[in-house]
């Protein structure tokens, strides 16, 4: 089977990575990360990202006793991108996701839909809190939809126009198409989108539908 990790110079350099969201001077290209479901620590559940260099991206590391209602996101070099709550006394499945480590004024809610008739969408993403939401202009703005099915690894992540903004696809070996699995899969970013977010989105779907949920519909 091809080989999934990283590169070891990627966590030892001395200097970051450049900024992801540039495709090397051409600004149209999507970029394809491989997303391995599992730390690379021992006794932790997570993940771990790489570019297609084989370059560790992101990682993301809970240890088994920790709180499993917080969630952060790394770069390689261990630093906060995303830190996601689980809302508490919340109607639905709905967590807040704050830039870097701060745990006020979330940037984002993401709610997961409640499919009685086995639609399409996954999960709805709106500005800010909840609350913030409901008594603001905002009470209707949808950022971003994710539709599709994360248990089989085939979903999107759409804007308000409808233009595809990330995909999950699963990930084939390049011999006669083996798969990997469940557990390692790829995760497509076009340009406009904020690669990190991808990602953090990535985490919420496998909260809200993962293998440690009681809901496997999608």
């Amino acid at each position: 089977m091809t080989k999934v990790h990283p590169n070891t110079r990627s966590t030892t350099a001395s200097q970051p990575p450049k900024p992801l969201n540039s495709s090397d001077g051409d600004a149209s290209t999507s970029v394809v990360l491989t997303v391995w479901k599992k730390s690379l620590l021992f006794n932790c559940d997570g993940f771990t990202v790489f570019d297609s260099k084989g370059n560790l991206v992101f990682r993301v590391d809970n240890y088994m006793a920790g709180d499993k209602g917080k969630i952060v996101l790394m770069d390689a070099f261990g630093n906060s991108l995303f830190t996601i709550l689980r809302k508490r006394l919340s109607l639905g499945d709905s967590w807040l996701v704050f830039e870097g480590e701060k745990e006020v004024n979330p940037s984002y809610t993401v709610r997961k839909q409640v499919n009685f008739l086995r639609g399409k969408s996954l999960a709805l993403v709106t500005p800010g809190s909840c609350k913030e939401t409901i008594l603001s202009q905002n009470r209707n703005k949808v950022l971003y939809k994710i539709e599709g099915s994360y248990t089989k690894r085939c979903c999107a992540v759409h804007d308000e126009k409808r233009r595809p903004m990330a995909e999950i696809k699963q990930k084939e070996a390049a011999v006669r198409g083996v798969s990997f699995g469940m557990d390692v899969f790829h995760l497509i970013v076009h340009s406009e989108f904020d690669l990190a977010f991808a990602m953090a989105l990535v985490i919420l779907l496998d909260q809200m539908f993962g293998s440690s949920t009681s809901t496997r519909r999608n």
